[in-house]
């Protein structure tokens, strides 16, 4: 390889012209032949490796994969993933996709539960063990303590006969054949070989439990997922007397003056309280356009009689959806009978960012 010129120790300081490193790294780049396609070649390469890597491990599954599953869904305590180094990263990976998805679970670092952490196992609770190896010394030193307390253990290893998997009471063996590692070391396959077992794992438990969309939002209130699941008309309609609406008989001047000031859908209501018709800023556009004289004349004249309304309860996403259809900017919301019980606006849904 062609050396360049060394960079400067510090990079990026006061005052400093970087532009001959930056001429240097392209230099490095040209002498070593690294054009554009032999870098996307090489990228190619790994999502290669690493997809190829999952597949042999998804053809290998069995009875011990189910085994595995009925076990998770079967405790009565908390699914306890625990891993060192980049197994480590893996099991806490896989504790947050079980603990988002219906299944209680954590994370037990074990070099902190080796120093009084192991604490926080308790019988019914079992032990989700990631390691690549199977010859991790800090997992080996928890299973003292899991043995005491009757603690079955899983274990996700690319060595199903070693001395880690010879304790559990099920392997799943996530071997690979070659790391995407150009020097067949770093852990890249294998992770991501760890990680697709823990997600079917997890994804394996909400289907054996019966999970719905509504129950999984319920994990994740403060984010899109719940709010998107979550959130319905109700949650964000305008109600009560902020409601704009007019009786059937109400003229045009009333009309225009509710529009103007009730952010342009007014909603027609009979002596119900049910929605009959809604008047819009472009209904009533239209309408002036070809009489001259439409102040007038009466509401039922320029509404429309045939109204989209959504029921009370209805996600937000729904009535999102509904408006953007058809192009309206707000739909009123009812009740039994179509009484009206308030509007919901585009604007109102998108502020409550439910997309």
């Amino acid at each position: 390889m062609k050396r360049v010129a060394e960079a400067p120790e510090r990079m990026g300081e006061p005052g400093q012209d970087t532009s001959s490193s930056l001429q240097a790294d392209e230099a490095l780049l040209e002498d070593d032949g690294l054009r554009e396609d032999d870098i996307l070649t090489g990228a190619r390469e790994v999502f290669q490796i690493e997809a190829d890597s999952v597949l042999a491990v998804a053809e290998r599954l069995d009875e011990r994969f189910v085994e595995a599953a009925r076990r998770m869904l079967a405790v009565p305590g908390r699914i306890v993933v625990s891993g060192v180094g980049k197994s480590g990263l893996v099991a806490r990976k896989v504790a947050s996709t079980l603990a988002s998805t219906g299944t209680p679970a954590m994370f037990l670092h074990p070099v902190e539960g080796a120093h009084g952490d192991v604490g926080v196992l308790l019988r019914g609770d079992l032990l989700l063990a990631v390691s690549r190896s199977g010859n991790t010394d800090e997992l080996a030193a928890l299973l003292p303590a899991v043995q005491r307390l009757d603690i079955p253990v899983i274990v996700l290893t690319g060595d199903p006969d070693s001395p880690l998997a010879l304790q559990a009471e099920v392997v799943l063996d996530v071997s690979v054949r070659e790391e995407a590692c150009p020097h067949d070391l770093s852990p890249t396959a294998s992770s991501a070989a760890a990680m697709a077992m823990g997600d079917a794992l997890a994804m394996t438990l909400v289907r054996l439990r019966n999970l719905q969309a509504e129950d999984l939002a319920r994990l994740h209130p403060g984010g899109l997922i719940g709010r998107r699941l979550l959130w319905r008309v109700d949650d964000v309609m305008v109600r009560g007397e902020e409601v704009p609406m007019l009786p059937p008989d109400a003229g045009l001047d009333e009309a225009m003056h509710a529009i103007a000031h009730r952010r342009g859908t007014v909603p027609i209501v009979d002596d119900q309280g049910r929605v009959v018709g809604v008047i819009t800023a472009g209904d009533l556009t239209r309408f002036a356009g070809e009489h001259a004289d439409f102040l007038s004349h009466a509401v039922p004249e320029a509404m429309n009689p045939s109204p989209k309304t959504v029921p009370s309860g209805t996600l937000a996403t729904e009535a999102l959806t509904l408006m953007e259809a058809h192009g309206i900017m707000a739909v009123p919301v009812v009740g039994e009978s179509g009484r009206l019980l308030g509007i919901v606006h585009l604007h109102d849904v998108l502020r409550a960012r439910v997309r």
